[in-house]
């Protein structure tokens, strides 16, 4: 069974991912978000940025707020929303292929991903690095039990069961810089 078909009301994991993607399913939030992006923005701000009311926008902020795409600082009666993006860039995570391979205790991570995917090594600097994984090119992190380490592949060694999340670094704009000249 794959983990779309699990209706588990009870899993905290499934149930993260359904407020997740209720939240992105609405344009009125994804603008929300959209304009969060320019930095952080009184809920009246906002509501008054994309033409709809203060309770309306109160409303969505509370679904981004519960799928945990936003933060709210509250000063009084003002209420101040921030993008919270991590979130957003986890979600791809659930469309990530699963594979379950068996190790000696003490194996190490390059050992595992072999016998989950093809990847291709290459020496730099005396540091073996995978630059491939099944074919596709890249640079390439990895998180384990969702810390990330800073042991290469052939130095962290298994001495538990663990979930290995294989990450491809993906160009992802974090700020949009424009460049303008000074009039003189």
């Amino acid at each position: 069974m794959s983990t779309l078909d699990n209706n588990d009301s009870e899993n905290p994991e499934h149930m993260d991912r359904l407020k997740l993607f209720s939240a992105l399913g609405s344009e009125t939030r994804l603008r929300m978000l959209q304009k969060l992006t320019e930095g952080e923005m009184h809920i009246s701000e906002l509501a008054r940025e994309l033409s709809i009311s203060v309770p309306v926008a109160a409303k969505h902020a509370n679904i981004l707020e519960a799928a945990d795409l936003i933060q709210r600082k509250v000063y009084g009666k003002t209420h101040v929303l921030q993008l919270n993006n991590k979130n957003i860039f986890n979600a791809l995570d659930i469309f990530a292929p699963s594979r379950t391979v068996e190790v000696q205790k003490g194996a190490t991570l390059l050992e595992a991903l072999k016998k989950a995917a093809v990847v291709e090594v290459k020496n730099v600097h005396g540091q073996d690095n995978i630059v491939s994984t099944n074919g596709e090119d890249g640079f390439f992190i990895y998180e384990v039990d969702g810390e990330f380490s800073d042991q290469n592949v052939n130095e962290f060694r298994f001495d538990r069961e663990a979930t290995v999340l294989w990450k491809k670094l993906e160009p992802i704009s974090i700020l949009k810089v424009n460049v303008k000249f000074k009039k003189e």
